[in-house]
């Protein structure tokens, strides 16, 4: 698979196979990805993947657990109407392909629930960073997330991102022994084989025009 191949074919996955995900293959993705662009070298981003028993553990917790106000806001965009519609097209797909109505709320929040069993993927991926980080170290940590991502479709694996897991950080840096002063919960990450079949892991996603967030001068 070529870079294009897996940019184009990556996308958020939320129907997996049951078919386990093997240490020496993660372990081949994550050294990889460690090379991903950082500025100043800082390399700030950690990360506990978990499979099996402990993840089925945490799971349990989450499932039973109310959710926390967030440490961070990723809804701030929804005060401009271009990035509102953005939100309601992708929604529209995934509901729609749920086959549940934009009026039935209960169902929404179920499927919504269902982030935290990351939607029976094999192996979840939860990202932190120290809290002394601030945005340009933000941004790295999502070049190496993507990076991860793209060398997961090279092995023939698909991911979500999971910033809905930012909801139950407390829990989360418990279940991983992690210092909550120290350590900024960033997101989780599921990881496994797509279901082909499913209809949520084939619905049209859109994308703005290039010319629209691009511009060319000088050429």
């Amino acid at each position: 698979m070529n870079v294009t191949q897996a940019v184009t074919t990556r996308r958020s996955v939320r129907q997996f196979l049951d078919k386990p995900v093997g240490l020496e293959t993660l372990r081949r993705v994550m050294d990889k990805a460690r090379w991903a662009a950082s500025g100043c070298n800082y390399q700030p981003w950690e990360a506990t993947i978990l499979t099996g028993q402990p993840l089925k553990d945490l799971q349990a917790k989450l499932t039973t657990s109310p959710p926390q106000a967030a440490e961070y806001d990723w809804t701030a965009p929804g005060q401009e109407d271009a990035y509102t519609a953005r939100l309601h097209g992708v929604s529209k797909g995934m509901f729609g392909a749920l086959g549940i109505a934009r009026d039935d709320s209960a169902g929404r929040m179920a499927a919504m629930g269902r982030n935290t069993t990351s939607f029976d993927a094999p192996a979840v991926m939860f990202v932190y960073f120290p809290r002394l980080m601030k945005e340009p170290q933000w941004s790295d940590t999502g070049m190496w997330l993507q990076t991860v991502a793209l060398l997961l479709r090279e092995e023939g694996l698909d991911s979500c991102f999971q910033e809905y897991m930012a909801l139950y950080a407390n829990v989360i840096r418990n279940h991983l022994g992690l210092d909550h002063e120290r350590y900024m919960f960033f997101c989780g990450m599921a990881i496994g084989y797509r279901d082909p079949d499913a209809p949520l892991n084939n619905f049209e996603r859109e994308r703005v025009p290039l010319d629209e967030q691009v511009q060319f001068i000088g050429f």
